[in-house]
């Protein structure tokens, strides 16, 4: 059994070396397209991480109708703390909104000379769990808010983070779109430079299969030396992702995003390369496939 699997692989090797220039063009199909499919996934990483960072501060902010007593205080307090979706509440006083107000205006803060303390209303800040930092986890939190009264108004920062997220979504999808298309290109090459392969090989492999050759003995080499094509593009794409992304790419994310508060811009995590390796090797095995369909009958 060792030994075949020797043979089969010597002669995928043999193959690949008798068509040196088909094989590079096939290799360098498969690490374009899945190059630029890694540097999609990098962008798309980094931008989700930056949402996570950003949804950090999402708030839930509940304004009271009234200054309540001590006891309302904490009856309101202990219910919100009671939502699930909640990890923190924190009490507002009017004169505590009033100096966070005048903190934020900086340098503007003499508008609000000759005004009293207490004209801003007091709130409720809730603090929700990550998973909750949503449109539809605040619209959970603001409707059972709403049932126990007393609240005048509901503000929370969703807005700027839901076009930010469609952005997102735009990207995965774009991503989706022109992966699914180089991937497409990449099949279509490997299988036709596999089918060249074969067809120059067409007598013998008719000898073969006359002598007594399997089909999957006779398509076996193909199929190595698709996946193989498969391996290397996918390890040259991300060698060739890592350097690029390091030369260039890191710094202007880093520009774009530290600014945004992310600490650090990261590569492609080592599950991705994997499916990057994977990508490939599914490439090269479905284009031998393709092209040994009309050759060798299964």
């Amino acid at each position: 059994m060792f030994g075949k699997l020797i043979y089969l692989i010597r002669r995928a090797l043999r193959n690949m070396f008798q068509s040196p220039v088909l094989c590079i063009a096939t290799v360098g199909t498969v690490t374009v397209s899945l190059c630029i499919l890694t540097f999609f996934a990098i962008i798309v990483l980094n931008v989700q991480s930056m949402t996570r960072h950003w949804s950090q501060e999402v708030q839930v902010v509940a304004y009271l109708d009234e200054v309540p007593s001590a006891a309302q205080i904490s009856a309101l307090v202990q219910s919100a703390e009671a939502l699930p979706e909640v990890v923190e509440v924190v009490y507002v006083t009017r004169q505590q909104a009033f100096a966070g107000f005048r903190d934020r205006l900086g340098d503007d803060a003499l508008l609000l000379d000759g005004l009293d303390d207490d004209f801003l209303p007091a709130s409720l800040r809730l603090t929700l769990h990550e998973e909750f930092r949503n449109r539809l986890g605040v619209e959970q939190v603001v409707g059972e808010l709403k049932k126990t009264g007393g609240y005048s108004d509901f503000r929370y920062g969703q807005d700027w983070l839901d076009r930010f997220e469609s952005l997102l979504n735009l990207l995965r999808i774009a991503g989706a779109v022109l992966g699914g298309f180089l991937l497409f290109a990449a099949l279509f090459i490997v299988a036709n430079t596999i089918k060249l392969t074969v067809y120059a090989r067409r007598e013998e492999l008719e000898v073969m299969s006359l002598v007594g050759g399997t089909s999957m003995f006779i398509k076996s080499p193909f199929l190595i030396e698709g996946a193989v094509q498969g391996v290397v593009g996918g390890c040259l794409a991300i060698s060739l992702s890592y350097l690029l992304f390091t030369a260039f790419l890191a710094g202007g994310l880093e520009t774009l995003f530290l600014a945004s508060g992310v600490a650090e811009i990261v590569f492609l995590p080592f599950f991705y390369q994997l499916l990057v390796l994977a990508a490939g090797i599914l490439i090269g095995i479905l284009g031998s496939l393709i092209s040994l369909r009309k050759f060798v009958r299964i």
